[in-house]
């Protein structure tokens, strides 16, 4: 400690203002966090599975999180090892674009199971977007006002006729 004590004298509007600045700064640079959900049931035909592989891919591809659901009904509840195998199996086929953050968990008739995606990857996809932007807008032309264009001179002969 300083001898003799020293002070320091702030103005406190201007204080608040910048930590008021600080706060909305970093709340501009946090990225919200996105669950989507896709929905399967227990009898999938392969086609209609590859449909919402697809989906999913493209979901953890844009850095949100999914949410899915396989919805059991009927006999179909007293099976629910299918339902964990065919979530095992989507989590398989999209593993190198996300990771479980959920093991798969019975909820009543519902199968749940949540995929993240890998860090990295989201942070890449998030730098890939601000590099669009700053390139969208400079490619864009500057918004500057433009004069009207100016009629082409008349020929003496038709100045004459009008």
């Amino acid at each position: 400690m300083a001898r003799p004590p020293v002070v320091k004298l702030m103005d406190y509007g201007k204080f608040k203002y910048e930590a008021a600045q600080k706060e909305r700064e970093a709340r501009r640079n946090q990225s919200q966090t996105v669950i989507k959900e896709m929905r399967l049931r227990l009898k999938i035909d392969p086609h209609d599975y590859e449909t919402k592989k697809g989906h999913v891919v493209r979901f953890l591809k844009g850095g949100d999180k999914v949410k899915i659901t396989v919805m059991f009904r009927g006999r179909e509840q007293s099976r629910p090892e299918m339902g964990y195998r065919l979530l095992q199996r989507l989590a398989g086929d999209v593993s190198e674009l996300g990771v479980v953050e959920s093991n798969p968990k019975q909820d009543g008739r519902n199968m749940v199971m949540v995929i993240a995606p890998h860090r990295n990857q989201a942070a890449q996809q998030a730098k890939t977007v601000e590099a669009k932007k700053a390139k969208a807008a400079e490619d864009a032309p500057p918004l500057a006002p433009q004069a009207p264009p100016k009629p082409a001179p008349m020929d003496p002969v038709e100045a004459d006729q009008a």
